[in-house]
């Protein structure tokens, strides 16, 4: 877990300036709603959490990393053929929560190495179902991230998904479906217009609590996917 830390600390530490979109206008309305949407499926809320809530005294931290393949020919077009990444990783810093009445809130930060993407997302999530030793836990969730840093672009998302889990021993297989609507704004084009779209999410993972907790994610956002894993302490 130490080196997954390390890791993480690292793709913070990277360069950010090595990307940008200065050549926005070069896309047409089609390639912009391509790329809106590949960097929403990237940035948009990720809990990487299973359904059943933290209680009132109950929090969890953790340090995660998300990959998202990039249709790096749009990308491209953008960056004025200089993009670099093939694929976007996002580290991300997460705190989450419990509140009374099954209610668990969550903040995470998010900026990834390589161009100047910042990200901040919160969510709120109730669980209409707790869990116990016969029944799975079962979660309905709100979230809303929204992309700065980047003078030609900005992105803002709101979600809502339901999610279920099962405890086994340390396991907790945790799966989810909902939908994510975004307004993709093209700063000071000429162009470029701003777009509204929606897109339908899906996600499956795994929590593992051995005294420090691990959980690993895939979640398919339109038609982009993207593997996460997380390392911190959930109690």
């Amino acid at each position: 877990m130490k080196r997954f830390f390390i890791f993480v600390l690292l793709c913070f530490s990277g360069a950010a300036n090595a990307a940008t979109f200065s050549s926005l206008d070069a896309l047409d309305r089609g390639q912009f709603r391509d790329l809106s949407k590949n960097l929403t499926a990237a940035t948009q809320y990720k809990g990487i959490a299973p359904a059943e809530p933290l209680g009132v005294l109950g929090f969890d931290i953790g340090i995660s990393l998300s990959a998202t393949k990039l249709k790096n020919d749009v990308f491209d077009l953008a960056d004025g053929s200089d993009f670099e990444l093939n694929t976007l990783p996002l580290p991300r810093l997460s705190l989450q929560k419990g509140l009374p009445g099954g209610i668990d809130v969550g903040a995470s930060f998010s900026g990834a190495p390589g161009t100047d993407i910042k990200v901040f997302g919160a969510e709120v999530r109730y669980a209409v179902v707790k869990g116990s030793v016969a029944l799975p836990a079962i979660s309905v969730r709100v979230s809303y991230s929204t992309v700065r840093g980047v003078d030609e672009l900005e992105i803002d998302s709101a979600g809502a998904d339901i999610s279920i889990s099962k405890g086994i021993a340390i396991f907790t297989p945790y799966a989810g479906s909902g939908f994510v609507r975004s307004n993709s704004d093209p700063v000071g084009s000429t162009t470029l217009e701003r777009e509204s779209f929606t897109q339908r999410k899906a996600y499956v993972g795994l929590n593992i609590n051995l005294g420090f907790n691990l959980a690993f994610e895939a979640d398919r956002t339109g038609s982009y996917t993207s593997y996460s894993a997380k390392a911190g302490f959930r109690f």
